[in-house]
Protein backbone atom coordinates (compact mmCIF):
# COMPACT_ATOMS: atom_id res chain seq x y z
CA UNK A 1 0.00 0.00 0.00
CA UNK A 2 1.43 3.38 -0.76
CA UNK A 3 -0.69 6.16 0.07
CA UNK A 4 1.53 8.95 -0.93
CA UNK A 5 0.06 11.59 -2.63
CA UNK A 6 1.06 12.68 -6.38
CA UNK A 7 1.83 16.35 -6.80
CA UNK A 8 -1.57 16.80 -9.03
CA UNK A 9 -3.80 15.19 -6.27
CA UNK A 10 -1.56 17.15 -3.43
CA UNK A 11 -2.40 20.35 -5.60
CA UNK A 12 -6.04 19.74 -6.11
CA UNK A 13 -6.42 18.90 -2.08
CA UNK A 14 -5.33 22.49 -1.66
CA UNK A 15 -7.47 24.06 -4.23
CA UNK A 16 -10.56 22.34 -2.91
CA UNK A 17 -9.73 23.90 0.84
CA UNK A 18 -9.18 26.97 -0.57
CA UNK A 19 -12.37 27.06 -2.71
CA UNK A 20 -14.60 25.84 0.44
CA UNK A 21 -13.15 28.30 2.71
CA UNK A 22 -13.17 31.22 0.49
CA UNK A 23 -16.54 30.39 -1.19
CA UNK A 24 -18.67 28.59 1.20
CA UNK A 25 -18.02 30.00 4.91
CA UNK A 26 -18.99 33.54 4.05
CA UNK A 27 -22.57 33.10 5.49
CA UNK A 28 -22.35 30.35 7.41
CA UNK A 29 -23.99 31.64 11.37
CA UNK A 30 -26.90 32.55 9.06
CA UNK A 31 -27.55 29.70 7.41
CA UNK A 32 -27.10 27.93 10.86
CA UNK A 33 -30.08 30.16 11.89
CA UNK A 34 -32.40 29.51 8.74
CA UNK A 35 -31.16 25.29 8.64
CA UNK A 36 -30.47 25.63 5.12
CA UNK A 37 -27.09 25.46 2.96
CA UNK A 38 -28.04 27.97 0.53
CA UNK A 39 -28.81 26.84 -3.05
CA UNK A 40 -25.92 29.23 -3.99
CA UNK A 41 -23.40 27.16 -2.26
CA UNK A 42 -24.70 23.87 -4.10
CA UNK A 43 -24.55 25.59 -7.11
CA UNK A 44 -20.89 26.40 -6.69
CA UNK A 45 -20.03 23.05 -5.42
CA UNK A 46 -21.81 21.62 -8.33
CA UNK A 47 -19.38 23.82 -10.58
CA UNK A 48 -16.71 23.26 -8.50
CA UNK A 49 -17.42 19.11 -8.80
CA UNK A 50 -17.56 18.30 -5.57
CA UNK A 51 -21.19 16.68 -5.79
CA UNK A 52 -19.60 14.03 -8.55
CA UNK A 53 -16.30 12.91 -7.24
CA UNK A 54 -16.26 9.57 -8.04
CA UNK A 55 -18.92 9.41 -11.42
CA UNK A 56 -17.59 8.93 -14.51
CA UNK A 57 -16.73 12.15 -16.76
CA UNK A 58 -18.74 10.90 -19.48
CA UNK A 59 -21.66 11.71 -17.12
CA UNK A 60 -21.04 14.74 -15.88
CA UNK A 61 -18.47 13.86 -13.07
CA UNK A 62 -14.91 13.45 -12.09
CA UNK A 63 -14.07 9.85 -12.22
CA UNK A 64 -11.70 9.76 -9.44
CA UNK A 65 -11.14 6.27 -7.35
CA UNK A 66 -12.01 6.14 -3.97
CA UNK A 67 -9.32 6.75 -2.04
CA UNK A 68 -8.75 9.98 -4.44
CA UNK A 69 -12.46 10.64 -3.33
CA UNK A 70 -12.07 10.26 0.38
CA UNK A 71 -8.74 12.24 0.06
CA UNK A 72 -11.15 15.26 -1.79
CA UNK A 73 -13.81 14.61 0.60
CA UNK A 74 -11.33 15.70 3.60
CA UNK A 75 -10.40 18.77 1.95
CA UNK A 76 -13.81 19.50 1.60
CA UNK A 77 -14.38 18.94 5.27
CA UNK A 78 -11.09 20.40 6.29
CA UNK A 79 -12.12 24.05 4.57
CA UNK A 80 -15.70 24.35 4.75
CA UNK A 81 -17.28 25.05 8.37
CA UNK A 82 -20.74 23.94 7.66
CA UNK A 83 -20.58 20.07 8.10
CA UNK A 84 -24.18 20.46 7.10
CA UNK A 85 -23.33 21.57 3.64
CA UNK A 86 -20.73 18.60 3.23
CA UNK A 87 -22.87 16.08 4.23
CA UNK A 88 -25.62 16.73 2.39
CA UNK A 89 -23.33 16.84 -0.73
CA UNK A 90 -21.78 13.71 0.10
CA UNK A 91 -24.64 11.68 0.73
CA UNK A 92 -25.89 13.22 -2.47
CA UNK A 93 -23.38 11.55 -4.66
CA UNK A 94 -22.52 8.29 -2.32
CA UNK A 95 -26.12 7.33 -1.43
CA UNK A 96 -27.97 8.70 -4.58
CA UNK A 97 -25.52 8.72 -7.21
CA UNK A 98 -23.04 6.07 -7.14
CA UNK A 99 -25.79 3.49 -7.16
CA UNK A 100 -27.24 4.52 -10.06
CA UNK A 101 -23.53 4.68 -11.77
CA UNK A 102 -23.14 1.43 -10.58
CA UNK A 103 -26.90 -0.11 -10.56
CA UNK A 104 -28.80 1.82 -13.11
CA UNK A 105 -29.38 1.23 -16.52
CA UNK A 106 -27.85 3.41 -18.98
CA UNK A 107 -31.20 5.11 -19.92
CA UNK A 108 -31.24 6.22 -16.05
CA UNK A 109 -27.38 7.22 -16.16
CA UNK A 110 -27.70 9.41 -19.36
CA UNK A 111 -30.97 11.03 -17.95
CA UNK A 112 -29.75 11.28 -14.04
CA UNK A 113 -26.51 11.74 -13.60
CA UNK A 114 -25.02 15.23 -15.47
CA UNK A 115 -27.68 17.01 -13.80
CA UNK A 116 -27.32 15.71 -10.46
CA UNK A 117 -23.49 15.65 -10.86
CA UNK A 118 -23.42 19.45 -11.58
CA UNK A 119 -25.78 20.58 -9.09
CA UNK A 120 -28.73 21.43 -10.72
CA UNK A 121 -30.43 18.41 -9.01
CA UNK A 122 -30.34 17.46 -5.86
CA UNK A 123 -30.14 13.58 -4.96
CA UNK A 124 -31.84 11.84 -2.25
CA UNK A 125 -32.11 8.14 -0.40
CA UNK A 126 -34.81 6.46 1.18
CA UNK A 127 -34.55 2.78 2.91
CA UNK A 128 -35.09 4.15 6.72
CA UNK A 129 -38.04 3.47 8.37
CA UNK A 130 -39.69 4.11 11.86
CA UNK A 131 -39.21 0.49 12.58
CA UNK A 132 -36.29 -0.55 10.72
CA UNK A 133 -33.29 1.43 11.39
CA UNK A 134 -30.39 -0.74 12.44
CA UNK A 135 -32.48 -3.68 10.91
CA UNK A 136 -32.04 -2.20 7.47
CA UNK A 137 -33.90 -5.00 5.96
CA UNK A 138 -37.10 -5.05 7.21
CA UNK A 139 -39.14 -2.68 5.67
CA UNK A 140 -42.86 -2.39 5.52
CA UNK A 141 -42.98 -0.36 2.28
CA UNK A 142 -43.76 -2.40 -0.66
CA UNK A 143 -43.50 -2.41 -4.75
CA UNK A 144 -46.05 -4.01 -6.17
CA UNK A 145 -45.50 -4.69 -10.43
CA UNK A 146 -48.50 -3.51 -12.24
CA UNK A 147 -48.06 -4.04 -16.25
CA UNK A 148 -45.18 -1.84 -17.32
CA UNK A 149 -45.20 -0.42 -13.80
CA UNK A 150 -44.73 -0.60 -10.08
CA UNK A 151 -46.98 0.93 -7.37
CA UNK A 152 -45.04 2.03 -4.05
CA UNK A 153 -46.77 2.60 -0.78
CA UNK A 154 -44.79 2.85 2.40
CA UNK A 155 -43.08 6.40 4.10
CA UNK A 156 -39.20 6.72 4.41
CA UNK A 157 -38.00 8.69 8.00
CA UNK A 158 -34.66 10.38 8.21
CA UNK A 159 -34.27 11.33 4.77
CA UNK A 160 -31.56 13.53 3.82
CA UNK A 161 -31.74 16.24 1.55
CA UNK A 162 -35.62 15.23 1.48
CA UNK A 163 -37.23 18.47 1.81
CA UNK A 164 -35.27 19.79 -1.18
CA UNK A 165 -34.44 16.51 -3.59
CA UNK A 166 -35.52 16.35 -7.00
CA UNK A 167 -34.50 12.26 -7.13
CA UNK A 168 -35.50 10.28 -4.68
CA UNK A 169 -33.86 6.54 -4.40
CA UNK A 170 -36.54 4.21 -2.24
CA UNK A 171 -35.97 1.21 -1.42
CA UNK A 172 -39.21 -1.15 -0.94
CA UNK A 173 -39.67 -4.74 -0.72
CA UNK A 174 -41.15 -6.48 -4.05
CA UNK A 175 -41.29 -10.01 -2.17
CA UNK A 176 -41.74 -10.03 1.48
CA UNK A 177 -41.25 -13.77 1.85
CA UNK A 178 -38.07 -13.36 0.63
CA UNK A 179 -36.60 -10.88 3.37
CA UNK A 180 -33.62 -8.93 1.93
CA UNK A 181 -33.17 -10.95 -1.15
CA UNK A 182 -36.99 -9.56 -1.85
CA UNK A 183 -36.08 -5.83 -1.67
CA UNK A 184 -35.74 -3.91 -4.92
CA UNK A 185 -34.46 0.06 -5.37
CA UNK A 186 -36.39 2.76 -7.25
CA UNK A 187 -35.65 6.19 -8.16
CA UNK A 188 -38.79 8.23 -7.96
CA UNK A 189 -39.01 11.84 -9.45
CA UNK A 190 -40.15 14.90 -7.17
CA UNK A 191 -43.40 15.35 -7.84
CA UNK A 192 -44.63 12.31 -8.34
CA UNK A 193 -48.20 11.70 -8.16
CA UNK A 194 -48.82 10.68 -4.56
CA UNK A 195 -45.18 11.47 -2.95
CA UNK A 196 -45.62 13.31 0.22
CA UNK A 197 -42.80 15.33 1.63
CA UNK A 198 -43.04 16.10 5.22
CA UNK A 199 -41.65 19.18 7.14
CA UNK A 200 -38.19 19.25 7.68
CA UNK A 201 -36.45 18.19 11.08
CA UNK A 202 -35.07 20.12 13.90
CA UNK A 203 -31.74 18.46 14.61
CA UNK A 204 -28.66 18.35 16.74
CA UNK A 205 -26.12 19.40 14.41
CA UNK A 206 -26.02 19.42 10.81
CA UNK A 207 -28.57 22.42 11.18
CA UNK A 208 -27.89 23.28 7.53
CA UNK A 209 -28.60 19.62 5.85
CA UNK A 210 -32.26 19.29 5.29
CA UNK A 211 -33.85 15.97 6.51
CA UNK A 212 -38.04 14.99 6.60
CA UNK A 213 -39.81 11.69 6.01
CA UNK A 214 -41.68 11.03 2.38
CA UNK A 215 -44.83 9.09 2.63
CA UNK A 216 -45.90 7.36 -0.77
CA UNK A 217 -49.38 6.75 -1.17
CA UNK A 218 -49.88 4.39 -4.59
CA UNK A 219 -46.60 6.01 -6.54
CA UNK A 220 -46.59 4.79 -9.50
CA UNK A 221 -42.81 4.49 -11.33
CA UNK A 222 -42.09 3.26 -14.90
CA UNK A 223 -40.23 -0.60 -14.60
CA UNK A 224 -37.36 1.20 -16.34
CA UNK A 225 -37.00 2.94 -12.72
CA UNK A 226 -35.72 -0.08 -10.86
CA UNK A 227 -32.22 -0.47 -10.40
CA UNK A 228 -30.67 -3.76 -10.91
CA UNK A 229 -32.97 -6.54 -11.33
CA UNK A 230 -35.87 -7.07 -9.12
CA UNK A 231 -35.03 -8.47 -5.52
CA UNK A 232 -31.44 -6.88 -6.04
CA UNK A 233 -32.04 -3.49 -3.60
CA UNK A 234 -29.91 -5.17 -1.05
CA UNK A 235 -26.80 -5.48 -2.64
CA UNK A 236 -27.87 -1.63 -4.28
CA UNK A 237 -27.84 -0.60 -0.89
CA UNK A 238 -24.74 -2.51 0.84
CA UNK A 239 -22.68 -1.27 -2.10
CA UNK A 240 -23.97 2.71 -1.59
CA UNK A 241 -23.24 2.21 2.28
CA UNK A 242 -19.94 0.79 1.55
CA UNK A 243 -19.06 4.12 -0.59
CA UNK A 244 -20.45 6.31 2.00
CA UNK A 245 -19.14 4.72 5.08
CA UNK A 246 -15.59 4.67 3.35
CA UNK A 247 -15.60 8.37 1.52
CA UNK A 248 -18.33 10.62 3.34
CA UNK A 249 -15.94 9.70 6.73
CA UNK A 250 -13.63 11.67 5.01
CA UNK A 251 -14.70 14.67 5.65
CA UNK A 252 -14.86 14.60 9.37
CA UNK A 253 -11.23 13.55 8.94
CA UNK A 254 -10.86 16.89 7.71
CA UNK A 255 -12.60 18.66 10.74
CA UNK A 256 -10.11 16.59 13.18
CA UNK A 257 -7.47 17.99 11.05
CA UNK A 258 -8.90 21.82 11.31
CA UNK A 259 -9.65 20.90 14.79
CA UNK A 260 -5.97 19.80 16.02
CA UNK A 261 -4.21 23.10 13.75
CA UNK A 262 -6.62 25.47 15.61
CA UNK A 263 -6.02 23.98 19.00
CA UNK A 264 -1.99 24.13 18.80
CA UNK A 265 -2.04 27.64 17.66
CA UNK A 266 -4.42 28.64 20.72
CA UNK A 267 -2.28 26.69 23.16
CA UNK A 268 0.56 28.36 22.05
CA UNK A 269 -0.51 31.76 22.21
CA UNK A 270 -3.04 31.55 25.51
CA UNK A 271 -1.65 32.64 28.38
CA UNK A 272 -2.43 31.51 32.07
CA UNK A 273 0.12 31.47 35.12
CA UNK A 274 2.85 33.69 33.20
CA UNK A 275 3.55 30.71 30.18
CA UNK A 276 1.49 29.56 27.22
CA UNK A 277 -1.01 26.68 28.13
CA UNK A 278 0.79 24.49 25.82
CA UNK A 279 3.73 24.14 28.16
CA UNK A 280 1.49 22.32 30.70
CA UNK A 281 1.47 18.26 30.61
CA UNK A 282 -2.36 18.23 30.55
CA UNK A 283 -2.65 20.88 27.37
CA UNK A 284 -0.11 18.79 25.74
CA UNK A 285 -1.05 15.40 26.10
CA UNK A 286 -4.66 16.24 25.08
CA UNK A 287 -3.61 17.71 22.04
CA UNK A 288 -1.13 14.44 21.57
CA UNK A 289 -3.94 12.08 21.50
CA UNK A 290 -6.05 14.29 19.20
CA UNK A 291 -3.03 13.89 16.49
CA UNK A 292 -2.66 10.18 17.44
CA UNK A 293 -6.48 10.00 17.12
CA UNK A 294 -6.22 12.14 13.56
CA UNK A 295 -3.82 9.61 12.03
CA UNK A 296 -4.72 6.33 13.45
CA UNK A 297 -8.24 7.19 11.71
CA UNK A 298 -7.23 8.82 8.59
CA UNK A 299 -4.63 5.77 7.63
CA UNK A 300 -7.58 3.39 8.53
CA UNK A 301 -9.62 5.30 6.07
CA UNK A 302 -7.56 5.29 3.63
CA UNK A 303 -6.26 1.36 3.65
CA UNK A 304 -10.30 1.05 3.41
CA UNK A 305 -10.62 2.78 0.03
CA UNK A 306 -7.10 1.59 -0.82
CA UNK A 307 -8.89 -1.75 -0.77
CA UNK A 308 -11.73 -0.45 -2.27
CA UNK A 309 -10.08 0.71 -5.15
CA UNK A 310 -8.35 -2.83 -5.93
CA UNK A 311 -11.63 -4.79 -5.43
CA UNK A 312 -10.96 -6.61 -2.40
CA UNK A 313 -13.33 -6.85 0.05
CA UNK A 314 -13.38 -4.05 2.45
CA UNK A 315 -16.27 -4.36 4.95
CA UNK A 316 -14.53 -4.89 7.62
CA UNK A 317 -11.46 -2.20 6.62
CA UNK A 318 -14.43 0.34 6.38
CA UNK A 319 -15.97 -0.60 9.18
CA UNK A 320 -12.74 -0.08 11.37
CA UNK A 321 -12.64 3.28 9.41
CA UNK A 322 -15.71 3.94 10.32
CA UNK A 323 -15.79 3.76 13.99
CA UNK A 324 -12.00 5.08 14.48
CA UNK A 325 -13.64 8.50 12.35
CA UNK A 326 -16.99 9.03 13.95
CA UNK A 327 -15.83 7.99 17.55
CA UNK A 328 -12.56 10.18 17.01
CA UNK A 329 -14.15 12.97 15.54
CA UNK A 330 -16.36 13.92 18.67
CA UNK A 331 -13.55 13.25 21.33
CA UNK A 332 -11.86 15.52 19.52
CA UNK A 333 -14.68 17.90 19.84
CA UNK A 334 -14.77 17.63 23.04
CA UNK A 335 -11.21 18.47 23.93
CA UNK A 336 -11.13 21.33 21.58
CA UNK A 337 -13.89 22.93 23.68
CA UNK A 338 -12.04 22.05 26.73
CA UNK A 339 -8.82 23.48 25.29
CA UNK A 340 -10.53 26.51 24.58
CA UNK A 341 -11.84 27.11 27.92
CA UNK A 342 -15.12 29.30 27.93
CA UNK A 343 -14.52 30.42 24.15
CA UNK A 344 -15.12 26.62 23.74
CA UNK A 345 -18.59 26.78 24.00
CA UNK A 346 -19.47 30.21 22.53
CA UNK A 347 -21.07 30.09 19.70
CA UNK A 348 -19.95 32.47 17.83
CA UNK A 349 -16.07 31.15 17.89
CA UNK A 350 -17.31 28.24 16.24
CA UNK A 351 -15.56 26.00 18.16
CA UNK A 352 -18.48 24.42 19.76
CA UNK A 353 -20.35 23.48 16.07
CA UNK A 354 -18.27 20.76 15.37
CA UNK A 355 -19.24 18.61 18.26
CA UNK A 356 -23.22 19.36 17.89
CA UNK A 357 -22.14 18.76 14.14
CA UNK A 358 -20.38 15.33 14.74
CA UNK A 359 -22.52 13.66 17.66
CA UNK A 360 -24.44 11.98 15.21
CA UNK A 361 -21.71 10.35 13.04
CA UNK A 362 -21.72 7.06 15.55
CA UNK A 363 -25.31 6.61 14.34
CA UNK A 364 -26.24 7.48 10.65
CA UNK A 365 -24.46 5.26 8.20
CA UNK A 366 -24.64 2.13 10.71
CA UNK A 367 -24.81 2.67 14.13
CA UNK A 368 -21.22 1.53 16.21
CA UNK A 369 -22.42 -1.13 17.20
CA UNK A 370 -23.31 -2.31 13.66
CA UNK A 371 -19.72 -1.66 12.43
CA UNK A 372 -18.15 -3.46 15.92
CA UNK A 373 -20.84 -6.60 14.57
CA UNK A 374 -19.55 -6.38 11.25
CA UNK A 375 -15.94 -6.64 12.00
CA UNK A 376 -16.70 -9.51 14.53
CA UNK A 377 -18.27 -11.34 11.44
CA UNK A 378 -15.71 -10.77 9.62
CA UNK A 379 -12.94 -12.12 12.45
CA UNK A 380 -15.12 -15.57 12.64
CA UNK A 381 -16.53 -14.80 15.99
CA UNK A 382 -20.31 -14.93 14.39
CA UNK A 383 -20.49 -17.23 11.71
CA UNK A 384 -20.63 -15.91 8.05
CA UNK A 385 -21.76 -12.41 6.54
CA UNK A 386 -24.51 -11.68 4.96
Amino acid sequence: MDFSWSNEQREWYDTIRTFAERKLNNTIQQRDRDHEFGAEEWRLCGEFGLLGLPVPEKYGGLGLDALTTAYAVEAFGRGCLDAGLVFSATAHQFACLMPIVEHGSEELKQRLLPKLSRGEWVGSNGITESESGSDAFSLKSRAVADGDEYVINGEKSFVTNGPIADVFLVYASTNPKHGYMGISAFIVPKGAPGLTVGQPFTKIGLSTSPMCTIYLDNVRVPKSNRLNEEGQGANVFKSSMNWERACLFGAWVGVMDRQLEQCVAFAKERRQFGKPIAKYQAISHRIADMKLRLDAARLLLYRACWLKDQGEDSVVEVAMSKIAVSEGVIQSSLDSIQIHGALGVVAESGIERALRDSVSCTIYSGTSEIQRELIAQGIGLLGSKT
